[in-house]
């Protein structure tokens, strides 16, 4: 089927536009890990991950060009200093694409179902299917070396079960039915990311300089740190034990090896990302309480990710996504 002639629908223009800095960006990440890997079992998954952002790079730019659009600048190696000290351990590489293939996962299922021309179809069906090779890659990893956090376990049930009254529903008063599978998965997966997130950003703030950014991270630490809080403690009182966080560390270094827009981008992507994921949560938590706790933590990030978006803009880092016009009636 010849596809020149079939003009890109604006999802499909987001899908690719989004994809290109997406991939950009972690590029840089993956560059600065790899130049320092010193792990042999770590460098063949840091190499694969690298390679394949590099190889989707390539694809969008050329459907880009191929439908004369502009071709975003997103991020180059002019954002990451290769000759920079390591800025973390790698541990933390591995976990770093333990964590960006789940957001990958997530983020180009919705990508699939949003475009409808064959040759793009195609492309991200590609996409998912290798980074689930590579989020299995990362998984096995982990176990291995001992560093992968399992989710909180729970009984089996004799029998089925169905819900008799709305106390099911209760959170504020009364007496509270212990969280259900969904609830203590989501709970469960907010602190992890958290965590990941938190080491994150002490490497950043570790380096940052510049002291309007500086922070700026330092509200990005506490938001997530006010996460992993939250919802240990919900854990706890469910008697469970929470998440303890694994030894994923941070050098000393103290010169930062990436760009400030590139930092920049990293927070303001990572919040945005967590808003959707935050009201997937929501959805499934049936107990008020809990549901609450997502509605107000929410309400957080959306106001401290405006506040970055607005730094950005003041900075001249805020590259425009793809914007439609105003046609006449």
């Amino acid at each position: 089927m010849a596809h020149h002639n079939i003009n890109l629908t604006a999802p499909e223009i987001s899908a690719l536009w989004t994809t290109y800095m997406q991939e950009s960006a972690s590029l840089c990440f993956l560059k600065h890990f790899m130049v320092h890997m010193e792990d042999e079992e770590i460098a063949p998954l840091v190499k694969e991950a690298m390679q394949l952002s590099a190889s989707n790079l390539e694809t969008v730019k050329r459907f880009l060009e191929g439908e004369n659009y502009p071709v975003p600048d997103g991020f180059s190696d002019a954002d990451v200093d290769l000759s920079a000290p390591p800025l973390y351990t790698d541990l933390y590489a591995l976990s770093y694409v333990y964590r960006t293939s789940q957001l990958t996962l997530v983020s180009v299922s919705t990508l699939i179902t949003n475009v409808a021309r064959t040759d793009l179809l195609a492309f991200f069906i590609q996409v998912q299917q290798k980074v689930t090779g590579l989020y299995k890659m990362s998984v096995d990893l982990m176990l291995s070396k001992g560093i992968y956090d399992r989710p909180p376990k729970m009984t089996y049930p004799d029998s089925v079960h169905y819900v008799e009254n709305n106390s099911y529903l209760t959170g504020w008063f009364g007496e509270r039915r212990p969280l259900n599978s969904y609830e203590l998965g989501e709970a469960f997966f907010i602190i992890e990311r958290n965590y990941i997130g938190i080491l994150l950003l002490k490497g950043f703030l570790q380096c940052m300089k510049d002291k309007e950014i500086k922070n700026y991270l330092i509200r990005a630490k506490k938001l997530a740190e006010k996460q992993v809080d939250v919802f240990n403690l919900l854990l706890k009182k469910e008697g469970h034990l929470g998440t303890i966080p694994v030894s994923l560390e941070v050098t000393d270094s103290e010169v930062c090896p990436f760009s400030e827009k590139l930092i920049m981008f990293m927070i303001t992507a990572s919040t945005g990302a967590a808003i959707s994921l935050i009201g997937r949560s929501l959805s499934l938590s049936m107990r008020r309480d809990v549901g609450a706790h997502y509605l107000l933590i929410m309400k957080d990030i959306m106001l401290f990710t405006e506040d970055g978006t607005q730094l950005m803009i003041r900075r001249g880092w805020f590259e425009q996504p793809p914007q439609s016009e105003i046609k006449p009636l």
